[in-house]
Formats: structure tokens, sequence, C-alpha cells
């Protein structure tokens, strides 16, 4: 057998293997629409537009998804149930090594789920899959307390660009969010290398995304395999207008960047009008885990 045939039923039996982890525990197996007709919100994620139907004279433009978690979000709403989805997912302006414009992404919702016990899951999920070293947890807040010496939930914008300034780090920023997660990236990510895996949780409320928030905290994680984020899972919004105001804020963001920018998706907010079920969910790079499973 060739090394390149190997490696294809390596990956197969790796699929097989989440397919199999789900069914067990009786989550099913959805699938979505991937062309949609308004594009990402989040500020610093942007969609591939696609111009369909030209030459039959219905031009329209439509968007490749960057996950599927509204579309599965409308299919929560119908009571479907806790659910899962392997599907490719696209990205405008992504370069890196690990930044792609086309990944495989593993998006799951679990019901009455809050994010420990989520977080629960995905390790029995990574110990199914081959994961056999320790896996460590630990909070934003005590992890910049720990390695930096910083409360990062009390620390105020001035005081961070300070704190900034004197890493020699930029203080450009119009948000502190964005300074969190800059000193993230210099003071805390390198100590994390140090754990094979590690999940982060409860990030500062200015970082909420589409995740609950609790007093300081937003009600999310991060998980980082050898020093890569895998995994960002939350707590998730449910009502519709929890979610008109945080689609607002980040689209009001994104025309203050310059960036492109659509209207609020009324169909899933419609869908919405009985609130989403309390769950957790989670969006997991495949390929970034495969990966990292092999390590």
């Amino acid at each position: 057998m060739s090394e390149f045939k190997a490696q294809l039923l390596q990956y197969q039996n790796f699929l097989h293997q989440i397919r199999d982890f789900f069914y067990s525990r009786g989550v099913t197996e959805v699938k979505t629409a991937a062309l949609l007709s308004n594009p990402v919100s989040d500020v610093y994620i942007d969609s591939i537009c696609a111009t369909v139907n030209r030459e039959i004279g219905e031009l329209k433009s439509l968007y490749l998804h960057t996950s599927p978690e509204i579309e599965m979000k409308k299919l929560l709403a119908r009571g479907s149930g806790d659910i899962y989805q392997i599907c490719s997912v696209y990205r405008d302006n992504e370069q890196g090594n690990q930044n792609f414009n086309e990944f495989t992404m593993l998006e799951y919702y679990r019901l009455d789920f809050d994010i420990h016990k989520l977080i629960d899951e995905i390790t029995e999920l990574l110990v199914k899959l081959g994961w056999r070293h320790n896996i460590r947890r630990i909070s934003y807040n005590e992890a910049f307390i720990k390695y930096a010496g910083i409360d990062i939930l009390q620390a105020d914008f001035d005081s961070l660009k300070s704190i900034a300034k004197s890493h020699g780090l930029s203080t450009e920023f119009d948000w502190i969010e964005d300074l969190q997660m800059l000193l993230f990236i210099h003071l805390i990510e390198p100590q994390i290398k140090n754990y094979s895996a590690c999940f982060v949780y409860d990030y500062p409320k200015q970082q909420s995304a589409l995740a609950q928030i609790d007093s300081q905290v937003a009600k999310r994680f991060e998980l980082y395999l050898n020093g890569v984020e895998i995994a960002n899972g939350y707590q998730e919004l449910q009502s519709a207008k929890d979610y008109r105001h945080r689609f607002s804020n980040e689209l009001a963001k994104r025309k203050q960047l310059s960036k492109s920018i659509s209207s609020i998706d009324e169909q899933f907010l419609l869908e919405l009008k009985e609130g989403l079920p309390f769950c957790s969910g989670v969006a997991i790079g495949i390929e970034r885990l495969f990966s990292s499973i092999g390590l």
C-alpha cells in the first residue's frame, strides 16, 4: 500500500470515528445550505461572494458560508434536538500557515449543555480519536494573572495600552477587545504552547461574539492543541433580540473599518420567535484536529 493511500484511509477512519461518537450519543448528522443570502456579520471574518444565474437573466449574489452556525441554529429553533455537521467552509482574506480560504469544519450543538459540560464531551471525543496527553483547563483571566500579572477583567483600555506599550506592541486600536486579543497572542499563547492540550474559557465580555454574558465574562471557550487553536465554543444566545443587538454591533464595527456590510438576516431572527433552546455549540477545525491528533 502506498503512503498516500495509507493517509487517505487514516483520514477516512478519523471521520468514521467522529461520526460513530455522535451516533452512539444520539446526535443527528445534518446538512445545511452552503450558499446563503447574507454574508457573515463577524467583524474579522469575510465571506466569499458568488454571482449566480447570470446567463439566464436572474443575476444574484450569494455568499459561501463561513460556518454552518446560522443555518444549524434555524434547525435547533425548529426542534431538531442535538445536531452536528461536517462540511467545507469558505473565508475570504485568509493567509498564513494555519489559515485557508477553504477548510473542513465540525460544528455541533448540545441541548441543556453549558460550556463546561461541552468541554467534558469534547475531551471524551479527543480520547476516542487517540489523544493520550494531559488536557488542561484555565480561565482567560486566570491565564493573564498567572502568566502576565494582569487582571484582564478589571483592566481598562488606558491601562492595557500602557501594558502593550511596555512590551513594544501597538496601541492603535479602537476597541478594548482588540487590545485584549493582542496581549493574549503575545503574552499568553506562548505559555499555552507548553501544554499539549488546553481549554481557555470565560473570555472577557467584550469578546462575547454570540455567546451568553454572565457579569464580566462571556461564556465561551477555545481549545488549543500543541499551541494551535482548534475549536471555538459558546454557551449560545437564545433570544432574537439579543442576536439582533450583537449583529448590529458587529455590522457597525465593520462599517467603521470600511469593510463590506449587509442587512441582518431577518429570516433567522424570525425563526427565533420562540427562542433558541438552551444549548452550547462548538466549531472545530477538522484538518487542524487531524494533524494534532497525529503528533
